[in-house]
């Protein structure tokens, strides 16, 4: 059996070294044969350096390849899971708050027959806020999305070769892999384990990234918050004829009082605020559309030191008798 560990790193100089000495510790000692698979995100620091010298060090275990920018870490893990050749892959950050000694674990479990190993985190030792934010998000969004988002359950986790070939073959642009992992399905199982604290480093996920990704998430796998908006219009509709059946009922047994400014006032900015927000979550599905009609790469990598993965979106299989029609020429 061969294991495949693909890392993305992103300004990771200030931990790479131990992060690859404790893999190696608990890697050396198990009966498979591995590889690691570096993909350096296009980091400002001294990263993709050490990124060679551990190449150099460890020929025929280690590989690595850099992109021309930072593209983000969903194209750094799908470049990696491209350039793995493991029958098993397992995806880890390179900071060890991913702890390699669960590697062991994971192997077990997927030679019970498991295409997925889930290590999912506990929020042991985060803030308060940030669990309670958390929970809430998860319980949210799952009565949305067409699939599940497992609480604590990221990156971190062992996919078969089958698991891995069907990712890949996954052709969208814009790519949520927590969502990904579960709608390809397969066998799947997890466990949980305490959160462990970075060792070194700065954390890339800020405040503002945070909500980003929940926002790609909640729009990624599925069309609700349109129909959301259509209800929620027809809704605002009838509350308005209501209104209005309202003012000219007490207009006829009363007759026609001081005109109502508050009222106005507040019904024109709250369904001005309402519009602006229904804009804003249908240019979200446009813009998908329109980087999806591109068929731009994910990402462009400037160097390696062996073969490079495929780089474009793959194409969907097209049915029997049809033929796969590629892009103009400009």
């Amino acid at each position: 059996m061969k294991l495949s560990i693909v890392v993305p790193c992103y300004n990771e100089e200030a931990v790479i070294g131990r992060f690859d000495e404790q893999l190696r510790a608990v890697l050396d000692p198990l009966a498979v044969e591995y590889e690691l698979c570096y993909v350096d995100d296009g980091s400002h620091d001294g990263t993709l350096p050490r990124l060679r010298a551990l190449a150099h060090q460890h020929r025929g275990t280690t590989r690595y390849l850099s992109f021309s920018r930072n593209f983000g870490k969903e194209p750094a893990m799908l470049a990696g899971l491209r350039t793995a050749t493991g029958d098993a892959v397992i995806i880890m950050d390179a900071d060890l708050q991913h702890p390699p000694e669960l590697i062991e674990k994971m192997l077990d479990l997927y030679q019970l027959g498991h295409d997925q190993v889930i290590a999912r985190r506990s929020r042991d030792g985060d803030q308060r806020l940030r669990t309670v934010l958390s929970r809430l998000y998860y319980r949210a969004v799952n009565t949305w999305i067409d699939v599940e988002l497992v609480d604590g359950a990221g990156d971190f986790r062992l996919l078969s070769r089958k698991a891995v070939d069907a990712l890949v073959s996954l052709p969208e642009y814009n790519r949520f892999s927590k969502g990904l992992f579960s709608w390809i399905g397969f066998d799947t199982v997890s466990f949980d384990y305490r959160n462990a604290a970075r060792e070194a480093g700065e954390t890339k996920w800020r405040f503002g990234s945070l909500v980003n990704y929940g926002i790609d998430g909640m729009i990624s796998f599925n069309c609700r918050p349109l129909r959301a908006a259509i209800y929620t219009g027809l809704s605002l509709a009838s509350l308005a004829t209501l209104y209005a059946l309202w003012v000219i009922g007490v207009a006829v047994a009363g007759g026609v009082t001081a005109p109502g400014y508050v009222t106005l006032v507040a019904i024109i900015v709250g369904l001005g605020g309402l519009q602006m927000v229904m804009l804003g979550l249908i240019g979200e599905y446009i813009g998908r559309i329109y980087y999806e009609t591109k068929r731009r790469p994910h990402f462009l990598v400037k160097e390696s030191d062996g073969a490079t993965p495929t780089a474009a979106p793959v194409r969907a299989p097209t049915p029997s008798g049809t033929a796969a029609v590629g892009p103009r020429s400009p």
